[in-house]
């Protein structure tokens, strides 16, 4: 990294004040705690970890070390449950990101559903279009188990359930389905993203040297006095 985007030392020094502050605080919050699932304990939590990872963060453009710290990933992060012990009804929200990996099979795919459809392919032959297309034909679950035909790519995923004492009205959130949605009420949720895969491939290129590092230990004749 270049000097004139680095961290100064002071900015450091006050990173590194920071995580103290918000040491004592947690400590504190967790000495007054009201019950196992104190919200002013889940603050001072947060407002730990946010501090420790952004001193980690300076450290490490500053000198090049890093800390032992481990921040909570996403599955982690949720905050105490305090929705109903027996729900009654239950909301899955799920997001699913792809990328547009190969635009003419995706535009070929909307034409052969169209000229199935209609005897003719009349759509519009736009990138937008074909997905309207693709959406209005396929269940979600089909397009993503086969996306790669659909010339998509997978991105990251979520799937959270959230419960809820009474099911709603017919009708009353579809102009904002996914607006004012509870954390506390989220029963479990279920990530997808490749960030995963890569922390399970360092793991095992760190492996792969450990082994071929006994191989040529193996491999090495023992000495003869």
């Amino acid at each position: 990294m270049s000097d004139a985007v680095q961290p100064t030392a002071a900015e450091v020094r006050a990173a590194a004040e920071a995580v103290k502050t918000a040491l004592d605080r947690h400590l504190a919050a967790v000495e007054r705690r009201s019950g196992e699932d104190d919200p002013a304990v889940y603050e001072a939590f947060n407002q730990l970890a946010a501090a420790a990872e952004t001193y980690d963060e300076l450290l490490y453009d500053r000198y090049d070390e890093v800390t032992p710290f481990e921040i909570p990933g996403a599955e982690d992060a949720l905050p105490p449950y305090t929705g109903p012990e027996e729900p009654n009804a239950l909301s899955v929200l799920i997001r699913r990101d792809y990328a547009v990996a190969e635009p003419q099979r995706l535009l070929a795919q909307a034409q052969r559903i169209e000229a199935a459809d209609y005897d003719e392919a009349d759509g519009s032959g736009t990138v937008h279009g074909a997905l309207g297309t693709l959406f209005g034909e396929f269940e979600p679950d089909e397009i993503a188990s086969r996306h790669k035909e659909f010339g998509l790519e997978e991105g990251d995923s979520t799937l959270w359930v959230t419960a809820s004492d009474d099911q709603t009205d017919p009708g009353e959130w579809l102009e904002a389905p996914f607006e004012g949605v509870d954390p506390q009420r989220v029963v479990c949720r279920f990530d997808v993203s490749t960030v995963f895969d890569e922390e399970i491939g360092d793991e095992g290129d760190f492996e792969d040297e450990l082994d071929a590092d006994q191989d040529e230990e193996d491999d090495l004749e023992p000495l003869e006095r």
